[in-house]
């Protein structure tokens, strides 16, 4: 097992029995590992485990923000559990793969309600006001559009692999559409560290790629 493998065990089973409220339960870690199964298809390419442990990370930054940070740490677990970049429903059977595991993994139902709404959130990344798990979760997952710009380079190229059966001229006009979505946002970032510190740069690459799509 590698050591990122690892960590995300580690990091997963501190979530889980954090969700859990003291509660018993079944061991965590086969859950984890069937979910660190499902980031590594061969598929994937922006969508791996390195995306997960990247928003992870985040939600660590975003943590204190949050209502229930443990719930926003399931989410992101779960967000992309389901990803076929064919297919148009991967976050409704992301959520409800979370419908099913949750409960069997001895999280009480309100949890598990919050995190499967939490990933169906990320069909938008548009959370109403003073939702604060969704802000974080939000966030978190959009944070790459601020990655200097080598980064968000390398971040672009992924996704294009991922779309690879999709001729390049419907690709550009869909990620063209994707893009101009986001920029039409009021905010892409509504946490307060969000909006002050990732805002600017993400609008920027936004722009940039834009630019390369279009010209």
């Amino acid at each position: 097992m590698t050591d990122s493998a690892h960590s995300l065990r580690t990091r997963w089973h501190h979530a889980l029995v954090a969700a859990r409220g003291g509660a018993d339960g079944p061991d965590p870690l086969p859950y984890a590992d069937r979910l660190l199964a499902r980031w590594a298809e061969p598929q994937r390419r922006y969508h791996t485990t390195a995306h997960l442990a990247a928003v992870l990370d985040r939600i660590d930054t975003l943590a204190g923000h949050a209502a229930d940070a443990d719930a926003v740490r399931l989410a992101a677990w779960f967000h992309d559990a389901v990803y076929r970049p064919d297919r148009s429903e991967n976050e409704e059977r992301s959520a409800a793969l979370a419908e099913r595991a949750l409960p069997e993994a001895g999280v009480p139902d309100a949890v598990t309600e919050e995190v499967a709404r939490l990933v169906r959130l990320t069909v938008t990344h548009d959370p109403a006001a003073g939702d604060t798990n969704g802000e974080v979760l939000c966030d978190a997952d959009l944070a790459i559009l601020a990655a200097p710009p080598k980064e968000y380079g390398e971040y672009a190229a992924q996704v294009r692999e991922e779309y690879g059966f999709v001729p390049e001229e419907a690709f550009r006009e869909g990620r063209a559409a994707v893009l101009r979505q986001l920029l039409g946002l009021p905010r892409l970032f509504r946490t307060p560290h969000g909006a002050r510190e990732w805002e600017p740069r993400a609008r920027q690459n936004l722009l940039t790629e834009l630019e390369l799509l279009t010209h």
